[in-house]
C-alpha cells in the first residue's frame, strides 16, 4: 500500500511540473501585431485615449467632459471640437456640455457659461434721445432769452407758494396748516416757517409732509394767525404761482384774486386727458419733464421750498403764451360786457 501511495504522489508531481512548463512556453510566444502597436504607444497618448474613452463612455444624461491636462492648447481645442461633434451626433445640445480639466470636479450647481451677446444701442433710440436733449436746450435758451428782456420790476410781481399740511380730527383726514414756503422769481426764499397747529394732530403725514411734532412745537414755529397775516401781506398785489393752490389757500383761510393766480395744476398744457376730462398731473412729473428738476423723490418727504421753486420754473417756461392767453380772455370778457 505504501509503495502504491508513493507512485501516485510521484505521478501528481510530474503532471504539475509538465503543466508549469507548458504555461511558460505559452508566455514566451510572440505577441500579436495589434498588441505590439499598443505597447509602443506613449504613456501620454494612452492617458488621452483612456480619458477620451471615459468621457465618451459617460451616460447620455452626463454633460461633463474631462479634458486631459497634458494636452497642448491646439490639441485641447480639437478635443473640445470633437466632443461637441459627438454630442450633436448623439442628439444632445452641445451648449450644455461642461468641460472640466483633469483632476477637477465639476460644479453641479453652476450652469455652463454662455457667451454674452454684445448689445448695441438702437439708432432710433439715440436719435430720440438727441431730439429730447435738443428740445430741452431750446426750452432753456428761450427761457433765458425771455428773462433777459424782463425788468426786475416785472419779475418782482411774481411769487410762488407751497404749503404742507397735517391731519387733525378723529380720523386725521381733515387738513391743517403746518408749514408755509414762499419764494420769488429767482427761487430765493421770502418766507419759510412751520406753523403751530391749534388743534391736536392725529396724523402728522411725515412721510409726505416731512413735519414732526418738534417742528410745530418749537419756538421758531409761527402762530397760525400771525402766519396768515404775514402771508396775506406778502401776496397783496402780487401774482401767485403754485400747484393746486386751492388747497394751500384753504389751509391758510385766505382768498386771492382769480386773475392773479397761475396754477400749474389747472393750466391746460400741463394737464392730461382721461375719460374725456382734463385732469391735473403730479408736480413731480411736470418738473422732470419740462424743466428737468428732480423733486419729491420716492421714499423721501416733500420739501415745500423745492416745490415752490419748481412751480415758478414751470411758469417761466410757458409764461409768454400763458400771459397772452389770459390777456385775450380778459379782452373778450370786456367786449362782452
Amino acid at each position: 500500500m505504501r509503495e502504491r501511495r508513493r507512485k501516485m504522489k510521484g505521478a501528481e508531481s510530474d503532471s504539475a511540473e509538465k503543466k508549469g512548463e507548458s504555461d511558460a512556453k505559452l508566455s514566451k510566444k510572440r505577441p500579436r501585431p495589434s498588441e505590439e502597436k499598443e505597447s509602443q504607444k506613449s504613456p501620454a497618448a494612452v492617458l488621452a485615449v483612456s480619458d477620451s474613452s471615459e468621457s465618451t463612455a459617460a451616460p447620455p444624461q452626463s454633460n461633463v467632459v474631462v479634458v486631459p491636462a497634458k494636452l497642448p492648447a491646439k490639441d485641447t481645442k480639437k478635443f473640445r471640437k470633437e466632443a461637441r461633434r459627438k454630442a450633436r451626433d448623439a442628439g444632445q445640445d452641445e451648449k450644455l456640455l461642461q468641460f472640466v480639466s483633469e483632476g477637477q470636479s465639476p460644479d453641479p450647481a453652476k450652469p455652463p457659461a454662455k457667451k454674452k451677446k454684445l448689445s448695441f444701442p438702437c439708432i432710433n433710440d439715440l436719435l430720440k434721445e438727441e431730439k429730447k436733449e435738443a428740445e430741452k436746450r431750446e426750452v432753456v435758451e428761450s427761457k433765458e432769452k425771455e428773462e433777459a428782456g424782463l425788468s426786475e420790476e416785472y419779475k418782482a410781481k411774481y411769487l410762488a407758494m407751497d404749503c404742507e399740511m397735517v391731519g387733525i380730527g378723529a380720523d386725521g383726514k381733515k387738513s391743517a396748516l403746518a408749514r408755509v414756503s414762499v419764494t420769488d422769481w429767482h427761487g430765493m426764499i421770502v418766507l419759510d416757517t412751520f406753523v403751530k397747529v391749534p388743534a391736536p394732530v392725529t396724523d402728522f403725514r411725515t412721510w409726505v409732509s416731512g413735519v414732526t411734532a418738534k417742528h410745530i412745537k418749537s419756538d421758531e414755529a409761527m402762530d397760525e394767525i400771525a402766519c396768515r397775516r404775514k402771508v396775506a401781506s406778502l401776496l397783496r398785489g402780487k401774482i401767485l404761482v403754485g400747484h393746486a393752490l386751492k388747497n394751500d389757500l384753504d389751509a391758510l383761510l385766505l382768498q386771492h384774486p382769480k386773475q392773479d393766480i397761475r396754477d400749474t395744476a389747472k393750466y391746460r398744457p400741463y394737464q392730461r386727458l382721461g375719460n374725456n376730462k382734463w385732469r391735473p398731473r403730479k408736480l413731480r412729473d411736470l418738473a422732470l419733464q419740462h424743466v428737468n428738476l428732480v423733486i419729491q423723490e420716492k421714499g423721501q418727504s416733500h420739501d415745500s421750498t423745492d416745490d415752490a421753486r419748481a412751480t415758478m420754473e414751470l411758469f417761466k417756461v410757458t409764461r409768454a403764451s400763458w400771459e397772452r392767453e389770459l390777456e385775450s380772455k380778459a379782452r373778450r370778457n370786456r367786449l362782452h360786457k
